[in-house]
């Protein structure tokens, strides 16, 4: 099911940017990104499922690194840029 939702929220991102997102079936609770021959994101590497903001910028870093991704970019949970800090008084 994540690997699904996952799919989708990379189609729904990068809707002119990328010509497919395919989902091969596994065992053992395989769940890797891949972007041709160059793996992004191995859960058995990196010990478990990407944010999807994290994984959304390492696609866009490859295929369109120019783009913003609004806010998702440049955020990570929990942190608070400057401006908003500064409008919290």
């Amino acid at each position: 099911m994540r690997a699904a939702w996952t799919a989708q929220e990379l189609l729904t991102t990068f809707t002119t940017d990328l010509g497919e997102v395919a989902l091969v079936p596994g065992v053992g609770g395989v769940f890797e990104v891949r972007l041709g021959a160059e793996t992004l994101w191995s859960r058995k590497a990196e010990g478990g499922f990407p944010e999807p903001a994290h994984l959304k910028r390492l696609v866009r870093d490859r295929i369109a690194p120019g783009r913003s991704l609004g806010h998702s970019d440049g955020h990570k949970t929990g942190e608070i840029s400057g401006s908003e800090a500064e409008s919290d008084g």
